[in-house]
């Protein structure tokens, strides 16, 4: 019936380059065949079960009954109305002798049998299929192939959920990049890409694996080179104190393809936190911002103290004064006229940036007392403009 060569070889194939165990395919061979075997000599409410050997290439079937008191199944001439049933009582099953078999006749067969196990009758070999029954088992068994398949899938790439993943421009359709990851395809939604990027068809691009998708047309890795872990993500490839924990990253507020600030901590005071993310001569930051198409990223150390760190997240400005109310989580920040545009930078990117790094609202005032720039920052509105009102 089948050739033992070729089933062998696509099962050794299917184990090796896609993940899939060769059980989980020999169980959709059994499914298929019994299946086949039901729509061509079977019965409405028959069990039909297969078992087919990857020795010798035979196959057996049979039948399974489930064992039933006649106390809780209703029989064929019994008449039986659900409507009237007392509180907790079980709807009763029609009794189908091609499905059921009474306890009674059951232990006739095997002697300690009990409600609701499984008696087992062979059936006759046919070998004859037909053309129908061939499609039928071809259907399921590729179903079953594809069930297998995207559940290897499903637990590979779910492990790699949160990390950084590669793959190469396959299409670009409205905007989004379409990744080839080799078992799965990438999404780079247009909103997940660093502003003024570009990618060749063929291109080799890494990017943070944030969700894996099961859709029914596939399973589609969303993607994205613009999320804050992103940046953390490279940061860890680049710097062995981020992957043992001598050094951590606290909080990270960005701006994609334009500005980030990097709030670092360790615990270790013998360890310079911004100096291990920036590396000897800047070489470790200035590897990422190229990664980043250029980039600019501020590490700054982080601090409990919020005045001391929203200090340090307004830098390069010198601060001369801040004030902070820790219950409206807002600070006063005093500069000099010289320093004013430059904490709060082009845009007002810089103070917006800091308001997002530290969580707090920050005015920015002029020696002279004027009102700068006011800030506001919550999680739910990373992308609120800072007001500005600069004199000349």
């Amino acid at each position: 019936m089948f050739d033992l060569k070729v089933i062998n070889a696509v099962l050794s194939q299917l184990e090796e380059e896609r993940g899939i165990p060769k059980e989980k395919i020999i169980e959709a061979i059994e499914i298929a065949l019994g299946t086949a075997y039901k729509k061509e000599y079977g019965k409405k409410g028959q069990i039909i079960k297969a078992k087919f050997s990857t020795d010798t290439g035979d196959v057996e079937f049979w039948q399974t009954k489930i064992v039933v008191d006649k106390e809780n199944v209703i029989m064929e001439d019994e008449e039986y109305d659900a409507t009237n049933l007392e509180e907790n009582e079980e709807v009763k099953i029609r009794y189908n002798p091609e499905h059921h078999i009474l306890i009674e006749e059951a232990r006739l067969i095997k002697k300690d049998v009990e409600i609701e196990d499984e008696v087992t009758f062979p059936l006759e070999k046919k070998d004859d299929f037909g053309r129908i029954a061939a499609q039928t088992a071809k259907q399921v068994i590729t179903q079953k192939i594809r069930e297998a398949e995207k559940t290897s899938v499903m637990s590979e790439y779910g492990e790699k959920e949160g990390e950084i993943v590669s793959g190469t421009v396959e299409r670009v359709e409205r905007g989004t990049i379409y990744l080839d990851m080799g078992r799965a395809i990438g999404m780079l939604a247009y909103n997940e890409q660093i502003p003024g990027e570009r990618f060749r068809q063929g291109e080799r691009v890494r990017a943070y694996l944030f969700k894996v998708d099961e859709t029914p047309r596939g399973i589609f890795l969303k993607l994205s080179r613009s999320h804050p872990k992103f940046l953390a993500e490279l940061f860890k490839a680049e710097v062995p104190e981020l992957s043992t924990e001598i050094v951590q990253i606290k909080a990270i507020a960005r701006e994609a393809g334009s500005r980030s600030k990097v709030a670092v901590y360790s615990e270790d005071e013998g360890i310079d936190p911004v100096g291990a993310l920036v590396g000897q001569r800047g070489v470790r930051v200035t590897t990422i911002m190229s990664e980043l198409g250029g980039e600019k990223i501020d590490v700054i150390e982080w601090s409990e103290d919020p005045a001391e760190f929203i200090n340090e997240a307004l830098s390069p400005a010198k601060i001369i004064e801040i004030d902070v109310n820790e219950e409206e989580k807002k600070a006063r920040v005093v500069v000099s006229s010289e320093q004013q545009s430059l904490a709060i930078g082009k845009g007002g990117q810089n103070v917006r940036l800091a308001a997002k790094l530290t969580g707090w609202k920050i005015d920015i005032e002029s020696l002279e007392g004027e009102n700068a720039a006011e800030e506001v920052i919550t999680e739910e509105k990373k992308d609120e403009e800072v007001k500005t009102d600069e004199e000349e």
